[in-house]
């Protein structure tokens, strides 16, 4: 997403301008942040209530599992898509359908009468997710010059952050007090007035901003990403509780060759000078294709461990919601914590700092690891000393999510960033769906057992994961380079 275009106002402030002008270029950050807020929460938000929401609609594992992954799965498939609509039809009119889309599903979700309603809901808060993001980020490149920009995106970065880690407190502080007897569908209907007014004020506060020229939408490329990621993510949800029957087996079989049709498809349309979903170009560069593959494999296990966390604190030690959610909210000063000195840490430890942000966060799981299996008959108090495993894992969050994305980009040519800014957020998505995937086959598959056991089956995939994690990293380049 390069080449965008301003209005004078705003052009006027690219070039330096006065405390005014800069007072001006601001004002569309709350709303821009308000979006970002909401799409990121409500991945995380409905974690604490997902027990409630089985009890009350009899939802099934599967049906569990895809109020997650299925909000990350349609936000990874049209996420460049809507990026490339925002090129063509004006990002500030994308990121006002993305809200309204939002809004509209918050409303379903909230009003389900049983699991399918509800997955329905949330696949569409995702598509609605995936117009927000990319719109929000070409935004603020557009309305920010200069130093104002850094100070936008570092703020971008601290939303999302918080948004994440806080989000169960705040799903647990809704259920708990549950205004007008709603329980666990105030997560999602608290979404729509908070969407509407932000709607009102991006009329009144976000500038207009598209690109020059746009490229057209790659169709076949988006069929084939959507085919391709539905042919993984089914089978490993549904597997388990259908016992695996030949489709699922089938189903994961295709994954290889629809993957080899997209690279073909991809490669044949870059050869021909046309735009096609998923740059070549990108994965050829080591700096980037380290980086990328970095990030796909860090959120595969960062949303599967908000998941198990807030399944085996409710259910496996029986916390209430709300005190499921004040436990989380250490993880989250923990995070809040190291990733304000991230940004500075970047500039002088480059990738380091990601391998030890990753061996702090799979430390904070192995703690959590061995204080349950120190604990004879896990109960509520049981939650008290897994505190210090949580910070040790919000300390590492902190410490690897900002760098992450940091070093990848400051190695980008300018006319790059808007594909490969797109892409990365893509490789978080498709992270946090397949995550959620995998490590629900492990959870949901060994819970016959006891919840410890599956929560300790669960935790032990997620520290190997992060310690891929931290030898990947050290492929990445090795200085976070000053814009």
């Amino acid at each position: 997403m390069t080449n965008l275009k301003m209005p004078a106002a705003v052009a006027r402030n690219a070039g330096g301008g006065s405390r005014a002008d800069a007072a001006r270029s601001r004002s569309p950050l709350p709303v821009l942040m308000c979006g970002t807020f909401m799409i990121v929460l409500d991945f995380f938000i409905v974690n604490v209530a997902l027990p409630a929401i089985q009890g009350e609609l009899h939802a099934s594992s599967g049906q569990t599992e895809w109020v997650v992954a299925g909000y990350g799965l349609t936000f990874a498939i049209f996420l460049i898509t809507a990026g490339r609509l925002g090129d063509r039809y004006g990002h500030r009119r994308i990121f006002g359908a993305g809200l309204a889309l939002f809004v509209v599903a918050s409303a379903v979700c909230g009003l389900a009468p049983n699991g399918a309603v509800l997955v329905t809901g949330r696949l569409v808060q995702g598509c609605g997710g995936a117009l927000i993001s990319p719109a929000v980020l070409a935004i603020i490149g557009v309305a920010f010059p200069g130093k104002a920009r850094v100070r936008a995106i570092t703020i971008y970065g601290m939303v999302m952050g918080l948004a994440a880690a806080g989000g169960q407190l705040l799903g647990g502080l809704a259920i708990q007090f549950s205004p007008f007897g709603l329980g666990w569908r105030t997560v999602f209907l608290v979404n729509v007035p908070v969407g509407l007014a932000a709607l009102v004020f991006t009329m009144r506060q976000v500038p207009r901003a598209r690109a020059e020229r746009s490229a057209p939408i790659d169709l076949t490329g988006m069929a084939l990403v959507t085919v391709a990621l539905t042919a993984l993510v089914l089978p490993l949800v549904e597997g388990t509780q259908l016992h695996w029957p030949l489709w699922t087996w089938a189903s994961l079989g295709s994954v290889p060759v629809l993957v080899g049709l997209l690279i073909a498809d991809q490669h044949h349309k870059a050869a021909q000078g046309r735009a096609p979903l998923l740059d070549p170009a990108l994965f050829r560069r080591r700096a980037l294709a380290s980086g990328l593959t970095t990030q796909l494999v860090f959120w595969c296990g960062q949303a599967s461990f908000f998941l198990v966390l807030a399944l085996y604190l409710q259910l496996g030690l029986g916390l209430t919601p709300l005190q499921a959610g004040l436990a989380f909210s250490v993880l989250a000063a923990a995070y809040l914590a190291t990733s304000l000195r991230a940004p500075a840490l970047t500039l002088r430890y480059g990738r380091s700092l990601i391998t030890v942000g990753a061996l702090v966060l799979a430390a904070g799981e192995g703690v959590l690891l061995l204080t349950i299996a120190s604990v004879d008959s896990p109960d509520a108090s049981t939650a008290f000393w897994l505190l210090p495993g949580m910070v040790l894992a919000g300390a590492g969050m902190g410490l690897a999510i900002t760098p992450l994305a940091t070093t990848v980009l400051a190695h980008v040519d300018p006319q790059r960033a808007g594909a490969v800014t797109g892409t990365l957020s893509t490789m978080q998505q498709v992270g946090n769906a397949v995550g959620v995937a995998v490590t629900g086959v492990i959870f949901f598959g060994s819970v016959s057992h006891g919840y410890t056991r599956a929560f300790e089956l669960s935790i032990a995939q997620l520290c190997c994961l992060l310690v891929t994690v931290a030898a990947l990293s050290r492929l990445m380049p090795a200085k976070a380079v000053r814009s």
